[in-house]
């Protein structure tokens, strides 16, 4: 089983390289399955109805988030009803949403997606390796083919998830820094990993933004407003190969595509 794991969508630029790029990448690399992080896909910040659905329409199955699930009014009905769309699971039990689900493969193989967030520098939520464990409890039930998406800071932390679960699922990828790592690796148990995949968005930019309000913002420390950057696409990812018998990684790999050719 192939699945193609997208950096944080960063608004219409970002959406623009997946309407263009997506499906090509599906066919060149026989793509079973494409997740992707949207929590900055609609202006920057956030996620809305007719955003993700235009995602869903390019040919993601499942939309992870992290801290800026909640910037859009709307997402708290939208996240209500809609369960492909996946909110970090260590938020209370009250708040609306889910943190993981199943998904099935054209071959009806099935896929299981959970979303968690770090807590070094972000949002003090419950404990990302208490609650994640809970989480594997629940679809492992189904399926030892598990991809969590670890959206999170600290690289520190992320690399503590990954040896956490090493063995336990078949990927921990990290997300939320817009930043692609070089650590790409399978780890002794069978579970790929990456500290981060990346951002897909403007690259003439401050991890998507255009560059003068957040360098202001930095000289000041006033408040600035942000506005999507909109030069130099790209398209960042991973692809992750996995054994569907047993829920073990085969290979993990990034990938960089420009949307006028590759990066």
């Amino acid at each position: 089983m192939k699945i193609l794991f997208i950096g944080d969508i960063v608004g219409n630029s970002g959406r623009k390289a997946i309407k263009y790029l997506l499906a090509k990448i599906i066919d060149k690399s026989n793509i079973d399955i494409v997740i992707a992080n949207g929590e900055n896909a609609a202006g920057g910040f956030g996620i809305t109805k007719v955003v993700s659905q235009e995602l869903f329409d390019s040919g993601i199955n499942v939309i992870t988030t992290g801290n800026h699930v909640w910037n859009k009014k709307e997402t708290q009905a939208l996240i209500s009803y809609e369960k492909k769309i996946l909110r970090p699971a260590n938020y209370p039990d009250d708040v609306p949403g889910g943190g993981s689900g199943i998904s099935n493969t054209p071959l009806g193989e099935k896929i299981g997606v959970i979303n968690i967030s770090g807590r070094v520098f972000m949002d003090p939520l419950d404990c990302p390796f208490r609650v994640v464990q809970k989480e594997i409890s629940l679809i492992e039930k189904e399926t030892k083919n598990i991809i969590v998406d670890f959206h999170a800071e600290a690289t520190s932390e992320k690399m503590a998830m990954g040896w956490f679960l090493d063995g336990k699922v078949s990927a921990v990828v990290g997300t939320h820094t817009h930043v692609q790592t070089a650590d790409e690796r399978i780890l002794p148990g069978g579970t790929g990993y990456i500290t981060d995949v990346g951002m897909t968005g403007s690259f003439d930019s401050i991890i998507g933004i255009k560059k003068d309000n957040p360098i202001k913002k930095f000289l000041t420390q006033m408040p600035q407003k942000f506005e999507v950057a909109k030069k130099d696409i790209r398209f960042q990812g991973v692809i992750v190969e996995i054994d569907s018998n047993n829920g073990k990684c085969i290979t993990i790999s990034r990938i960089t595509k420009k949307l006028n050719g590759e990066a």
